[in-house]
């Protein structure tokens, strides 16, 4: 066998050329992590696009979902940047851990808003109720609770429209969690609803 066959690939490169190898290669490398980056953030946002208009999501609930996946997959790409630009992995890792250790702090510290931001979803895809039903959270199948007309479903409320006569007019604002905590009694929107007094609801509150 020739001795040249056995000499590195970089002997047919021209000098001038070979000096720029360590500068070519990795800025491929970190265009195509860049370019799938902005391809899978491309398509995972028209996938949320279409589950929106599918389960009809509200707009205050895809806007930060879309920002959850885009600073996924621009952290992800930093991360390989990095890495391709001669990073050790022992830092990358070492800043990975502390960063999901910080989050995870954050995320038991914001516990009760995030469990409304789920149920939240939930109410949004399952549809337990929607606006215009009369609904009644009651803690047992006898007892009554705060009843009123679904008027609005955010992120961290369900709006209702107290139904109890002597109260017309208030509002009531009920954690989305705690709509998931309790027996929930619902009427379609155009069906007859009983009407509740105050009276009423005292008199078996002092029974109980």
């Amino acid at each position: 066998m020739n001795w040249k066959m056995k000499r590195s690939w970089k002997f047919y490169i021209p000098e001038w050329a070979q000096d720029w190898l360590e500068i070519i290669v990795p800025g491929l490398q970190i265009f195509l992590i860049v370019l799938v980056a902005m391809l899978l953030q491309h398509l995972l946002r028209r996938l949320v696009k279409r589950a929106g208009s599918h389960y009809q999501l509200p707009h205050e609930l895809l806007v930060p979902l879309n920002g959850m996946l885009r600073w996924t997959i621009a952290l992800s790409a930093l991360l390989l940047i990095l890495e391709r630009l001669g990073v050790s992995a022992t830092v990358l890792w070492t800043a990975f851990t502390g960063f999901a250790t910080v989050g995870a702090v954050a995320f038991f510290a914001a516990w009760s808003v995030l469990s409304n931001l789920f149920c939240a979803l939930l109410i949004f895809t399952v549809g337990p109720f929607r606006v215009g039903d009369t609904i009644e959270l009651l803690d047992t199948a006898e007892k009554p609770g705060a009843r009123g007309r679904v008027l609005d479903i955010n992120l961290l409320y369900t709006t209702l429209e107290d139904s109890t006569l002597g109260a017309a007019g208030s509002l009531l604002q009920i954690p989305n969690a705690l709509i998931f905590q309790r027996v929930v009694r619902r009427w379609r929107a155009g069906q007859a609803v009983p009407t509740l007094s105050l009276a009423s609801t005292e008199i078996q509150d002092s029974s109980a």
